[in-house]
């Protein structure tokens, strides 16, 4: 590839490219390839002004260089590597934009009227026809109806070089607006994309580094410690634990070796392994996303939808506007400055911006939001519901006491329960056997072959004395132990503080109660708090846990309702009645088996590590420990309802003063045109701000 150094500084280089030997894909190719070589910073490439530049640092600028200078045609007319760069298109700069516009349009001035006659036609034709279009459509009170019987008027009435003018100013209008829009689209898909996550794989014996959306079916990727899996595979070789609760919502590692599957957006927590890639390319995370901005444009707020609504029942009342004044003065210049000052057009404009605006300051967060009116229907939200387990808790169980009998010592139990603990993979049982490890016990294996029960508990035998631990049905009923006496208070104690119980027998007889804590989140008892504070009418927590743990749980977040032994039947019916009863309702949730209710509520939110399912299935996406956001994005939503009331009653205002001044002769139609233009340009640029100061903003 021939480059040319235009600039250069220490750790930084601008390079110039011709512009038109690579295509948009290619020069994502390129920047994509080069990001991930050694000392490379960061590099950004425009492809409009055929401009590279390149921050780096420990390497030289000869090396920088050849980094550009290698990439030949095997790699820009690589097929495979083109198929899988996520692309966002960039725009023209818009001095680049407006300065041609302005150049014909000051050329054309120069021409004899014949051919200016012939040049203005060509330039008002595409708005006859799509006002015609528009007309054919059962659409004839619309923005562009009224630009179309403007240009004929003119056009017809001899006046070519107002057609002409109004023509280059709605021009530079549309360009300002599409400008305009798609600078808050791209800002909000940048937010959102990381282009920089890499990923270690092996191509002939060696290991090389490659972004992620680069992954192929077969590419085998090595995964060490902290590494979060790029794509769905299966492990080939090694052995490591995977801290796999966003897909199962399970609190603690699995282990995983040779054969078994591995699911993109886990993590690594200990180990190495080699997976072999089964799904990426369009299955990539990047690819979801992009495509989920773009579907979400379609999701329009309710005040976005009733803006335009209210945009074009106005048309028919500008037509009337001009009749009349037609009729009364006889003065086509009047009657057509009400043609060219509209509402349509900057509230159409200004209500998606305000839209993207809203999300691009939740994309900052971490936050996605799938479409405006889920930030609109988490505002009118007033009852919220949370899952429990991993929503409201740590989802990190801890043994908060052991409680022995029959005269047995805490850790001569724990060693027991812990051996036999290690061979279950369930979180209680994970927490078992940490507790052990951080008290220092050993427990290697004595005990015979163990037998598991399954959704009960384990059971085996040590020198000759069988050894069961689990659940209380299990030890009381299935295996007949009795009950001690003092074991009563224990237990009441222990599910007052909403602790979960295992139970551990030695022979005939209970050797202790473990109790199992799952920590609540501190983010979630401010959360609630604040949100009680913003006028919401009720909070509510379902869970899976017996009446009394769920008790304590909500106590200590703060919440008065609950539903205990919630399945996930159980808690979509308890939302449809909500909803039925003419409730708002905000479902936040994280397991699979809570994608059903965040399905059939107003406004589902998954939390940062939530199920693949319940990610698809959720509204709104939160960061992890994200529930600090809950209270901000109402605030957004309050913001971005105001923010389009505000700008529609500016455009009103503003385009009601034009349309009085052109008739009373004060306003010509060119420059009503103009005004109306920039004064739709200027709302639409003010309504990029941000809506409000997030967490963690300066």
């Amino acid at each position: 590839m021939n480059v040319r150094v235009v600039h250069r500084l220490p750790g930084r280089i601008r390079l110039r490219y011709d512009r038109h030997s690579l295509s948009q894909r290619q020069a994502a190719l390129v920047q994509t390839l080069v990001s991930m070589q050694e000392g490379i910073s960061s590099i950004q490439i425009n492809g409009i002004s055929g401009s590279i530049l390149i921050h780096y640092q420990g390497i030289q600028e000869m090396q920088v260089l050849s980094y550009i200078k290698v990439l030949d045609q095997r790699y820009l007319e690589n097929q495979e590597l083109l198929a899988n760069v996520v692309v966002i298109p960039q725009q023209e700069s818009l001095v680049s934009l407006l300065a041609s516009l302005a150049f014909r349009f000051a050329v054309g001035r120069f021409l004899p009227l014949s051919v200016r006659k012939i040049m203005s036609f060509r330039a008002i034709l595409p708005r006859i026809k799509q006002g015609l279009l528009s007309v054919l459509s059962g659409k004839p009170f619309c923005a562009d109806t009224l630009d179309a019987a403007a240009f004929l008027i003119a056009y017809f009435t001899g006046n070519v070089s107002t057609a002409t003018s109004i023509a280059f100013l709605l021009n530079m209008g549309d360009r300002l607006e599409e400008f305009t829009r798609r600078k808050s689209y791209d800002t909000l898909a940048h937010s959102i994309l990381s282009l920089e996550d890499t990923v270690q794989v092996l191509r002939d014996g060696e290991e090389l580094s490659i972004v992620s959306r680069l992954l192929q079916p077969g590419d085998v990727v090595v995964l060490r410690c902290g590494s979060v899996v790029p794509a769905d595979g299966r492990v080939i070789a090694g052995e490591g634990m995977i801290n796999q609760s966003s897909m199962t919502g399970e609190s603690l590692p699995v282990r995983k070796m040779a054969g078994d599957a591995l699911y993109a957006s886990t993590l690594v927590e200990e180990g190495e392994l080699q997976l072999e890639v089964t799904a990426a390319g369009q299955e990539t995370r990047a690819s979801r996303i992009v495509a989920m901005i773009d579907d979400s444009q379609s999701l329009k707020a309710t005040a976005q939808v009733r803006a335009e609504r209210v945009a074009d029942s106005l048309v028919r009342y500008n037509f009337l506007l001009t009749a009349a004044t037609y009729f009364i003065t006889r003065d086509i210049t009047k009657a057509m400055s009400t043609l060219l000052v509209d509402y349509s057009c900057a509230i159409r404009l200004s209500a998606p911006i305000c839209v993207l605006a809203a999300m691009r300051d939740c994309a900052r967060q971490g936050i996605i939001v799938k479409g405006g009116k889920y930030l609109e229907e988490l505002r009118r939200a007033d009852v919220f519901v949370f899952d429990k387990t991993g929503t409201l808790t740590e989802s990190q169980p801890k043994v908060a006491a052991v409680i022995p009998f029959g005269g047995r010592k805490e850790a001569e139990v724990l060693k027991l329960a812990a051996c036999l603990e290690e061979h279950y993979p369930h979180s209680l049982a994970r927490a078992v056997v940490q507790e052990a490890a951080d008290r220092g016990i050993d427990h290697r294996e004595e005990h015979s072959q163990v037998e598991y029960v399954v959704a009960h508990g384990i059971a085996s035998t040590l020198d000759g004395v069988k050894l069961r631990i689990g659940s209380e049905h299990f030890i009381f009923e299935d295996e007949g132990i009795p009950r001690p006496k003092r074991m009563k208070a224990a237990v009441v104690q222990a599910a007052e503080r909403g602790d979960s119980l295992l139970y551990f027998s030695e022979g005939d007889e209970l050797a202790a109660v473990i109790a199992i804590h799952d920590t609540i989140r501190q983010e979630a008892v401010d959360a609630i708090r604040e949100l009680k504070a913003m006028g919401v009418q009720e909070v509510v927590m379902l869970t899976g846990d017996g009446e009394r743990t769920a008790r304590a749980i909500a106590g200590q977040a703060g919440i008065t309702s609950f539903v205990a032994q919630a399945l996930p039947d159980t808690k979509v019916d308890y939302i449809r009645t909500l909803r039925q009863k003419g409730h708002v309702v905000a479902m936040i949730g994280d397991g699979i088996n809570d994608a059903p209710a965040l399905a059939e509520a107003s406004v589902g939110i998954a939390m940062g590590r939530a199920s693949s399912v319940a990610g698809e299935t959720a509204d709104i996406m939160l960061p992890d420990n994200g529930l600090h956001a809950l209270p901000q994005l109402r605030r957004i939503g309050h913001h971005l309802e105001q923010r389009i009331g505000r700008n529609n009653t500016l455009i009103v205002a503003i385009n009601s003063l034009l349309m009085a001044g052109g008739l009373a002769g004060i306003v010509p139609a060119t420059v009503a045109a103009m005004l109306h233009n920039s004064s739709t340009v200027a709302i639409s640029m003010a309504s990029m701000r941000p809506m409000v100061r997030l967490e963690g903003q300066p």
